[in-house]
């Protein structure tokens, strides 16, 4: 197997934009991409421009008539049909939608099929991510889900147990929802509590279908969880789980609007904890999955101070060359922000917290603390079904 990582980009994928009014500006595509080249990450990996996922593999998650609507809302962004989810507030058809939706569902699969033929031990495709694609509708800022779609194909080439772990402040419910009756998929989503978050789901009780019951872990944290409260509830169920589903590859989403910073959700994480739990899906792939990993962004709005450092931490490390947070960024990189946004972009790859101080679930845990609550809550949901203390 090759131990080099590719990082799967097209400068097209930064065509996937709902228009000057939507939180998902595609400028944090360009300013991640150019932010890696300045740092010379790219100098550590193989760029690979995947070809767009075509109608075959758009099926293994997505119904035809769906992927019909879009290619007519595409056509005509006017005329999209809402009952698909398409031409809301939250997706905006726009003309091109289903070809760069395509582009960027195709890196994802494209990052799959290297990591499991051996091409590459990582891959990362910061654009994709888009976990909230159902199989009949878009939803969520995501019209096609290339994270299920990476999933689904890495089944088709013969994988018999992938694991899925999503870290973004919103429930990954569009891969949940794809694997709902399959046991060789585990899907494990860390997010904000369904009580005051898009998209309502990702509820403990939520454990999979009855022929696949334990294969979907939710741990769905309180509303202002820090550092400290975030990292330890990963450590506190996702190791655990790994160990026991002993995943082939491991597909992680790295969404960054956990960061205190994000206009559009509610806990208080910086960069430096976002980094540690990169860190830590890597160090799970090499652990339980022989180091196969597939890394994808995922949401993120606060599209200049926080997502190009983030996925810049994470190409990085799957890189093998993770970048020191005490680095200042280059100064031409803040020059580009400037004059692409009119905004001064930040100093340093920290936020000024790193180390990131967590206690071990192994130390004990306090039943009246809202935190460790939610850590209680998921075990209890999922550990039993899987043969595993609670």
């Amino acid at each position: 197997m090759s131990g080099r990582a590719q990082l799967m980009w097209d400068e097209a994928v930064t065509g996937y934009d709902f228009g000057p009014e939507h939180p998902m500006d595609p400028v944090r595509l360009a300013l991640t991409r150019s932010l890696v080249g300045a740092l010379g990450l790219d100098r550590e990996m193989e760029v690979v421009a995947a070809r767009s996922a075509g109608e075959s593999t758009l099926r293994l998650v997505h119904r035809q008539d769906y992927i019909d609507a879009v290619k007519a809302a595409s056509l005509e962004p006017d005329a999209a049909d809402p009952s698909y989810g398409l031409g809301t507030v939250d997706d905006p058809a726009f003309a091109g939608m289903h070809e760069v939706s395509s582009l960027i569902a195709g890196q994802s699969v494209g990052a799959a099929e290297a990591v499991w033929r051996g091409q590459a031990l990582h891959a990362v495709n910061f654009a994709g991510g888009l976990h909230h694609a159902m199989p009949g509708a878009a939803s969520g800022f995501c019209v096609y889900n290339d994270a299920a779609l990476a999933v689904a194909r890495l089944l088709e080439l013969g994988a018999e147990r992938v694991a899925y772990v999503d870290v973004d402040v919103h429930h990954g419910d569009g891969v949940q929802a794809a694997f709902w009756e399959d046991p060789r998929v585990l899907t494990v989503s860390l997010h904000e509590h369904p009580r005051t978050l898009f998209p309502q789901t990702g509820w403990p009780e939520e454990t999979g279908a009855e022929c696949a019951e334990g294969s979907a872990v939710n741990i769905a944290l309180p509303a202002g969880t820090g550092d400290a409260g975030w990292v330890r509830a990963f450590h506190a169920v996702v190791p655990e789980v790994l160990a026991d589903f002993r995943p082939q590859v491991l597909v992680t989403q790295h969404g960054a609007d956990t960061h205190f910073e994000d206009p559009l959700a509610h806990l208080a994480v910086s960069l430096d904890a976002q980094r540690a739990v990169q860190v830590a899906c890597h160090e799970l792939a090499h652990e339980y999955a022989e180091g196969r990993w597939v890394a994808l962004g995922g949401g993120g709005y606060a599209v200049v101070d926080v997502v190009p450092r983030s996925w810049a931490h994470l190409v990085g490390i799957a890189a093998g060359r993770p970048v020191d947070p005490e680095t200042v960024i280059p100064e031409g990189w803040r020059q580009e922000v400037y004059a692409r946004t009119r905004q001064l972009g930040p100093m340093r790859m920290t936020d000024g917290r790193w180390p990131v101080g967590w206690a071990s679930w192994e130390e004990g845990y306090d039943p009246a603390d809202r935190l460790d609550q939610a850590v209680v809550a998921a075990r209890r949901a999922v550990f039993p079904l899987r043969g595993l203390l609670a």
